[in-house]
């Protein structure tokens, strides 16, 4: 099967694994089409019916980078399914537009049953998109007035952790992917630009290209109510929107965990007031 059969078979297959309240088109009761109308997806896409078709039916041009991220919209497809797709069209893979800056509702819902866990979701560019009570009193408090951890750890604060300088390297490194991933991202242009700027210490640790993959480490936090927590954090990546969640606990048994409790309760306790 040649590259255009492939193609054509992809469209077809994702066309109708789709129905019309997927895509926010009124469905109809005594409809018969399995999945969305040529007609539908054309529309969706900003293209003409006649081209499409042309392209299920292995007739059409290769299509351009506009014409497939036009299709990986209508069909929601994944950045992997994404670059399937440049790949069967012989198109060379473009660069994504910018880092996904939405939790998934399964995601977000994940963070509120665990409530003796701290957790956050960050996105590609180290900002804090979602996060449970715990994860809040742990932080600070003020993840809505200051969500990026990338902009904690180089501009704010002098770090209060042990793993600080392991940290610094961590969060430099995906900020290099990320660069590399999406290098027409306004918002991270500015954040880069605002770290090197502000940030000897980001500037050198760039210029060395760090590489650190999300895993398990440890370190000790001092909190101003708390005090010192020796806690474990472990990262759970979200691939499909190049996210990670990061889960915050402490060893059972030990002052920390219990120092955890005890946030966890008082946060339980304001929000019933």
């Amino acid at each position: 099967m040649t590259g255009r059969q492939e193609l054509a078979r992809f469209l077809r297959g994702r066309r109708a694994q789709l129905v019309p309240a997927d895509v926010g088109l009124a469905g109809e009761p005594s409809r018969r089409t399995l999945g969305l109308r040529r007609e539908e997806v054309a529309e969706l896409a900003h293209m003409s019916v006649d081209y499409y078709a042309r392209l299920e039916q292995d007739r059409g041009p290769r299509p351009s980078p506009r014409i497939l991220d036009a299709l990986t919209g209508v069909f929601r497809l994944t950045p992997a399914e994404r670059t399937h797709l440049f790949r069967l069209a012989g198109t060379q893979v473009t660069p994504l537009a910018a880092p996904v800056r939405t939790v998934r509702p399964h995601v977000a819902a994940l963070l509120e049953r665990i409530p003796d866990t701290a957790a956050v979701v960050t996105d590609a560019t180290y900002d804090v998109i979602a996060w449970n009570p715990l994860a809040g009193a742990v932080l600070g408090g003020d993840l809505d007035a200051r969500p990026n951890l990338a902009r904690r750890r180089f501009l704010g604060r002098p770090p209060e952790s042990s793993s600080a300088e392991e940290f610094a390297h961590v969060v430099v490194s995906r900020l290099r992917r990320s660069a590399d991933r999406y290098p027409h991202d306004p918002g991270l242009a500015r954040l880069l630009a605002e770290l090197r700027a502000g940030s000897e210490e980001f500037t050198q640790i760039w210029e060395t290209g760090p590489v650190h993959a999300p895993g398990h480490r440890t370190k000790t936090l001092t909190h101003p109510e708390a005090g010192r927590l020796r806690v474990n954090c472990d990262v759970l990546t979200v691939p499909h929107d190049d996210q990670e969640v990061v889960f915050i606990t402490a060893d059972p048994g030990t002052p920390s965990a219990r120092a955890l409790r005890r946030l966890a309760a008082a946060d339980r306790g304001l929000s019933a007031r």
